[in-house]
């Protein structure tokens, strides 16, 4: 089993509350999944953070993000949908709320397109230090013969659910040899072999790929599983398992520090404390 003081920086998680505004993508639309909601089933994870995910269904919506990370407190960082003619304002601004990423969503749509994937990638990174976030299939690649130049062009990128591909999976270890990360979430989602998709990675980048969870894990054939995280355990050992549900996605998402006990909470009583 996972060592329960091992910590989870959950890389990959959604969170879906009615109070905001939500959008049906392709006739789908969630069911509730709030703060709470997920608190309740990570409680025995000893989750230290985590990337909250826009998903398509929530579009250029700040408002939930905002109050999530709110919710969540430090070591929770966001993951955004912006438009191309956001602001710098307006990217500064989610900066200081805890936003660390934008993502483009080629799958499902909802976010901006790929006609501005080079200069939103490049404009967000210059103003902010974020990196940019893909979900996309790593098999179109070949339909797609100019995508992946250009995503060895871009600032720094991380590619979601392992590129859900066995076919793509050569191209993904290219792009995580050139410095990419890969998210290894939603493991029902693709038909990679996991086990030979994370031995691979890591031994091409030991620092590219970061675990996750994936809840509600929404449209995904199977919801998450602690055994997913076992699963990481097993495959890859203690060491670089702890590098890939951890230092990893610490490092590139960087997160605010969670505060500590304060001093009186930890020091000894004084003797004249004790009764």
């Amino acid at each position: 089993m996972i060592d329960a003081r091992a910590p989870l920086f959950d890389a990959h998680l959604h969170i879906i509350d009615p109070r905001f505004p939500l959008t049906a993508n392709h006739g789908y639309l969630p069911p509730p999944f709030t703060a709470e909601d997920y608190l309740r089933r990570t409680e025995h994870l000893n989750v230290a953070g985590g990337a909250v995910v826009s998903g398509s269904f929530q579009g250029f919506d700040q408002t939930y993000l905002l109050d999530t990370l709110a919710r969540l407190g430090p070591g929770f960082v966001g993951v955004t949908q912006l438009p191309a003619t956001a602001t710098d304002e307006q990217i500064l601004s989610l900066t200081a709320a805890g936003v660390r990423a934008v993502r483009v969503n080629l799958r499902r749509g909802g976010s901006e397109t790929l006609d501005h994937l080079y200069t939103l990638a490049h404009r967000v990174h210059e103003i902010a230090g974020w990196h940019t976030e893909l979900y996309l299939d790593t098999a179109d690649l070949a339909d797609l013969a100019d995508l992946e130049p250009t995503l060895t062009t871009l600032p720094r990128i991380s590619i979601d659910h392992l590129g859900l591909s066995q076919a793509g999976l050569p191209a993904l270890l290219r792009l995580v040899t050139q410095g990419a990360h890969a998210k290894a979430t939603g493991f029902s989602r693709g038909d990679l072999d996991i086990p030979r998709a994370l031995r691979d990675l890591t031994h091409a980048n030991p620092a590219a790929v970061m675990a996750g969870t994936d809840l509600p894990s929404t449209r995904a054939p199977h919801p998450f599983h602690d055994a997913d995280l076992q699963l990481i355990v097993e495959t890859l050992g203690d060491h670089l398992a702890h590098q890939v549900l951890h230092d990893n996605a610490t490092a590139l998402y960087r997160p605010e520090p969670r505060p500590g006990p304060r001093p009186e909470d930890t020091e000894s009583p004084r003797p004249e404390q004790v009764s």
